[in-house]
């Protein structure tokens, strides 16, 4: 749990890295033989790219690492549930575990809307463990549209 911890502050990191460019800050750390392989950051406005997810964006960066696309033995940590998009790359990607921060109420497909990796009859089922530094996660997505808001508000006025 110590480990899950310190994984999930790197992935905070990530985000934060994104709030600071302007994107929705969400971050995503893979670990293999508990090592962080990849990293990365929504860059969907940056790019733009609608699959730019931080999910999606670190499955890509290990299996270059590992030069496979079956990432057994790798741990994906992330700061929010993952949507179907990114749920669907980790089945496809066989990830051994997900481990992410604070749930997503409008779009989650874990545990919040939709249960895709333990659905019964896909073939790979990760270990699933939520709300690791769950409020740390929450307020930097909270703080993040905060500003957007006030930002918003202000070029109202």
């Amino acid at each position: 749990m110590v480990q899950d911890e310190l994984y999930m502050k790197e992935a905070l990191h990530q985000a934060s890295l994104a709030f600071s460019v302007g994107e929705i800050p969400i971050g995503a750390v893979i670990t293999y033989n508990d090592t962080i392989i990849a990293t990365a950051y929504n860059l969907r406005e940056s790019l733009p790219c609608a699959t730019a997810h931080a999910e999606l964006l670190a499955i890509e960066k290990a299996c270059r690492t590992l030069q496979r696309w079956r990432l057994t033995g790798c741990t994906l940590y992330v700061t929010v549930e993952p949507c179907p998009m990114c749920a669907g790359a980790i089945v496809n990607s066989r990830l051994d575990r997900l481990i992410y921060g604070c749930p997503d109420p409008k779009g989650g497909a874990v545990h919040t809307l939709f249960q895709i990796l333990s659905h019964p009859q896909l073939n790979h089922h990760p270990e699933v463990i939520a709300g690791i530094q769950q409020e740390s996660c929450a307020n930097l997505l909270k703080d993040f549209f905060r500003q957007r808001r006030q930002k918003k508000k202000g070029s109202l006025t």
